[in-house]
């Protein structure tokens, strides 16, 4: 094999966030009786909870807003566009969110049948996310996926965020690994693959939505057993 370790993202990748996602918006549109609020269109107001979920994890990323920030904001410019200045609802949801998010289960086909496969052909696996620290492996554990993974690092771990390459270097410092012997995956451009190639490592793109990459990684797939094409 020419790769000893492989380094997963998470989110997006393997584990369907913006599908766990609604069903927990879902379940706090009810809970909170939004309703009530003037919210009556949930699709509609999951779509502008993503708008802005995406803009602040961009400038989290980058290192403008603090983990607090990113937290509770999301949920305050969302209220906010139907006019409800409510911080103490916000923060209430922001709790709320992030104590059932990592309860649902939602993976992308074939997550579990891939990394049966690579565990049993040999590979070490291991995760590299932005995601929240205690979120994320309680996202692992209810998902069933934490016995596939050697080590887990996350941007409070290393104190670093992808696409820095320093996240990186502690992935591989903590794991054993070297650069040669390493391949980077994920379904994120500017933070898996850029941060990838930012270490030095090869990368696979893996490429869900079926965009146009402004990014050279140096596999690409749609699906995740493709993956059996390249390992």
């Amino acid at each position: 094999m020419r790769y000893k370790h492989l380094f997963f993202d998470l989110d997006h990748t393997l584990w369907d966030f913006e599908m766990n996602a609604k069903e927990t918006l879902s379940d706090l549109y009810l809970k909170h009786e939004l309703v009530k609020r003037g919210i009556t269109d949930f699709d509609e107001f999951f779509s502008k909870y993503s708008f802005h979920n995406e803009r602040l994890w961009d400038r989290y990323t980058k290192g403008f807003i603090k983990q607090d920030e990113l937290r509770w904001k999301r949920m305050w410019l969302t209220l906010l566009e139907y006019k409800i200045a409510d911080e103490t609802l916000s923060k209430t949801m922001s709790v709320d969110f992030l104590e059932l998010l990592p309860t649902k289960k939602n993976l992308f086909p074939y997550t579990i049948e891939i990394l049966t496969y690579l565990n049993n052909k040999g590979y070490v696996m291991h995760l590299v996310t932005n995601g929240f620290e205690s979120v994320q492996h309680k996202k692992l554990a209810n998902s069933m996926l934490t016995s596939f993974f050697k080590e887990v690092i996350t941007s409070e771990a290393s104190n670093s965020l992808k696409p820095n390459k320093e996240i990186f270097e502690y992935a591989l410092n903590k794991s054993g690994a070297t650069v040669s012997e390493s391949i980077m995956i994920g379904d994120n451009l500017d933070a898996d693959i850029q941060g990838g190639i930012n270490a030095g490592l090869d990368t696979i793109f893996v490429n869900h939505l079926n965009i146009q990459p402004h990014i050279h990684a140096t596999h690409v797939i749609t699906h995740l057993k493709e993956l059996e094409t390249i390992l």
